[in-house]
């Protein structure tokens, strides 16, 4: 796509803060709200799209946070079919500009915009956003709006999948459509075009971090991707059959019951890294048996035990499983969670606080609920179909369109020679205590990619890290919150060629806040040294046995 850079004409403005005259910054941020884009401009089929406010946002805060003065613009991109919803996106413009971009992902169905002038996906908790470093970000929607009121969270609400434009914007083209359009928007304010471009995103911001990657390598130089969901609807299938295991007959575990599971194994494990520190390092060491908890007889005789159907239920959760039919990329199975080897199943994400049912309250696990909206929305489009009576292994008349779905959604084998051959650096990095997206899942990716590309190519332009303790994000149940300064450590690597050196993750939880660990390239995990401070990084070294 060729960016035309237009002639500005700048003219005496009010100010937005008062009578005092503008600053240029703040002219050029005012006169941004004429803009419209030709859909000649942006490299997928649109009706064009145009700013839908601009506005001049003085710095405020300090330290890390501050929110450093720019200009936030607003915008919509139009659909082809007149019912499918518009694309709405925000672009945060620095007065201060570093000549560089950021583009951030969305999470579950998306249906936000996300905050361009907050912190990028696991961000550091000691330093400003990238927008008060100099960054010009921006992203997208995905092509709809979460509205839906009955499903609790807007960002699992799928109901825009009845339409088909809005199913394939909210897959891969939405992406590309805004970024394009937001690439008018910078060049149009700033004169001139980027010098680097980069991506950040988790959980489905990950899947689209993938996916812009592998299609249009030439936009990006860097991407930053933390528990990515690639394969969306093999993990949703995986939800699928949590939620129909929790919602048999007496198998459901209350939450004192889901407390008792984790403590377990967490006593049983936590020490394994060379010290207890409530962080299981070394989760393939881990060897719970989950029937040290059952109950006498097997029957529910309270919240001390696990009853034989939540035993089996649990089971369930933990195993991977083979589908027994074609999937659209080619993908075969589903590798479980490790809930007992550290995932904590507590919390709205995993297990909520009641059985599911269908259609969907708002107290069951959003897990469940996203199971839910992609089988009556996306493959049924029938908000009747009861969910719950899908199996996932045996879909029976719904098996081609689940099928078809998954092609879209998921992100096939990594294929990432035109991306490293751009000179593209890319850093993963996934809790291995998620029991939402599970890091079994990045794993079997992290492997593949090697299979396809060769461990010295790989080399040359990724890394993978992985969090012992971390959970699915800020939504996600974590012994350690990971904060880490992620943007530096891609940026030197692009732009400077320092490869990422020795890389440390601080936690953020209230309770261990300020401890540190040192980040370690999969298949290494931290092991305490025996000796130093157990708050502090170097005290442990990354050790593969």
């Amino acid at each position: 796509m060729r960016i035309a850079v237009l002639a500005p004409v700048f003219a005496c403005v009010a100010s937005a803060t008062g009578a005092q005259a503008a600053s240029p910054a703040e002219e050029k941020c005012v006169l941004l709200n004429a803009v419209t884009i030709a859909p000649g401009a942006i490299g997928l089929p649109t009706g064009g799209a145009r700013v839908t406010a601009a506005q001049f946002v003085p710095a405020a805060g300090a330290g890390a946070g501050l929110v450093g003065e720019h200009c936030k613009v607003s915008g919509a991109i139009r659909p082809l079919d007149p019912a499918a919803p518009e694309i709405r996106f925000a672009v945060a413009l620095p007065s201060d500009w570093n000549g560089k971009t950021l583009m951030l992902g969305g999470g579950g169905f998306d249906g936000l915009v996300p905050n361009v002038a907050g912190q990028q996906t696991v961000g550091p908790a000691d330093r400003p956003p990238p927008v008060s470093r100099g960054y010009a970000v921006f992203g997208g929607d995905s092509g709809h709006q979460g509205t839906n009121a009955a499903v609790a969270f807007p960002n699992v609400d799928g109901s825009f999948a009845m339409n088909d434009e809005a199913l394939a914007n909210y897959a891969a083209d939405a992406l590309k459509k805004t970024r394009d359009a937001a690439m008018q928007i910078i060049v149009r304010r700033y004169e001139r075009t980027p010098v680097r471009n980069y991506y950040a995103g988790g959980s489905n911001g990950g899947r689209e971090g993938f996916v812009v990657l592998a299609r249009w390598p030439q936009d990006y130089d860097g991407a930053i991707v933390a528990y990515p969901y690639w394969s969306a609807v093999v993990n949703a299938m995986g939800f699928g059959r949590m939620a129909r295991a929790i919602a048999a007959p007496g198998a459901y575990p209350n939450a004192a019951k889901q407390g008792l599971l984790f403590n377990a194994v967490m006593s049983a494990c936590d020490g394994l890294d060379g010290v207890k520190d409530g962080l299981i390092s070394n989760p393939g060491a881990c060897r719970f048996d989950i029937g040290t908890l059952r109950c006498a007889g097997g029957a529910d005789t309270g919240d001390g035990c696990l009853s034989d159907p939540q035993i089996a239920a649990i089971r369930t959760i933990e195993s991977p499983v083979s589908f027994k039919f074609p999937l659209g990329s080619g993908e075969t199975a589903f590798q479980g969670w490790p809930v007992l080897s550290g995932a904590d199943l507590r919390g709205a994400q995993q297990l909520g606080t009641t059985p599911p049912v269908s259609p969907p309250t708002a107290t069951q696990s959003i897990t469940a609920i996203f199971w839910d909206q992609l089988i009556r929305y996306a493959v049924a489009r029938d908000p009747a179909v009861n969910s719950l009576a899908v199996d996932p292994e045996n879909p029976g008349v719904w098996q081609q369109r689940l099928s078809y779905v998954e092609g879209m959604l998921d992100v096939p084998s990594p294929e990432f020679f035109a991306f490293q051959a751009h000179g593209g650096k890319l850093l993963v990095v996934h809790g291995l205590a998620d029991a939402v997206v599970t890091p079994r899942s990045t794993v079997l990716w992290w492997n593949r990619l090697h299979e396809r590309m060769g461990a010295p190519t790989v080399r040359q332009f990724a890394r993978f890290y992985t969090v012992p303790g971390y959970g699915h994000g800020a939504g996600g149940l974590s012994a350690f919150m990971a904060a880490w300064d992620s943007l530096p450590a891609l940026d030197g690597w692009v732009d400077g060629g320092k490869v990422p050196g020795a890389q440390v993750v601080a936690d953020t939880n209230a309770a261990t806040k300020g401890r540190t660990r040192p980040l370690c390239e999969y298949p290494s995990w931290p092991k305490y040294a025996g000796s130093g401070d157990v708050n502090q990084a170097g005290s442990f070294a990354c050790v593969t046995d």
